[in-house]
């Protein structure tokens, strides 16, 4: 890759390695908010019925899983193009990983109250609002570090900066319909917000450099 010398010596791989390990400990809380369910034995209607009604979490605990673990494969590809950092930018990426260790939060939220008609549109509302702030906080990273080859890679072509900059721009914009939608419909807001976790899944674009023209 152009420019792999400078990289190695930008000190980028201590943040790769701290933000792996936010990632990590992200996704074990996860897993920790699915409680086991206690049996009082006598009218109990069984162990396996139990199991089965925490649905929800499960679904929750999954869906959460997909977009940290998006959100971590991403993060890995982004940082081959960056061969630089610095101090706002250090400070951007914990802003990032801190509403990223926030998601398992929204997501007890959202599975303790989706089932409540009192409570289910707060809590879809709550958990949205989670998915957005990463978005948010990723977008302005990238839009530091890109911008006028800050930080990434000097011979990373400036059209698909331009590209990069569009799909976060509208993956933010998306997320805050999904926010929007959410006071209206708890619903629509779900479908929209699983829709683009599927489009998350797909491969990230391959970058171009100007090497390459």
């Amino acid at each position: 890759m152009p420019g792999g010398e400078d990289r190695d010596q930008s000190g980028t791989q201590r943040i790769e390695a701290f933000s792996d390990g936010v990632f990590a400990i992200a996704i074990t809380l996860l897993i920790l908010e699915i409680r086991v369910p206690h049996m009082q034995g006598g009218g109990d209607p069984g162990l396996g019925r139990a199991l089965l009604g925490l649905w929800p979490s499960y679904a929750a605990y999954v869906f959460s899983f997909v977009i940290i673990g998006i959100y971590w494969a991403n993060h890995h590809s982004i940082f081959h193009l960056y061969q630089r950092s610095d101090h706002p930018f250090l400070l951007l990426n914990v802003l990032f990983l801190m509403c990223v260790s926030f998601l398992p939060f929204p997501t007890a939220v959202l599975a303790q109250y989706i089932t409540d008609p009192r409570y289910r549109q707060a809590s879809v509302e709550f958990y949205v609002a989670g998915l957005l702030l990463p978005a948010i906080t990723w977008l302005l990273m990238w839009l530091y570090g890109s911008s006028g080859h800050r930080l990434v890679d000097k011979d990373l072509d400036d059209g698909y900066i331009r590209m990069m900059t569009r799909q976060y721009v509208l993956s933010s914009v998306l997320d805050s319909s999904a926010l929007i939608i959410s006071f209206f419909n708890w619903t629509a807001a779900l479908v929209v917000s699983v829709g683009l976790t599927i489009l998350y899944l797909l491969p990230p674009k391959k970058p171009v450099y100007t090497s390459d023209n």
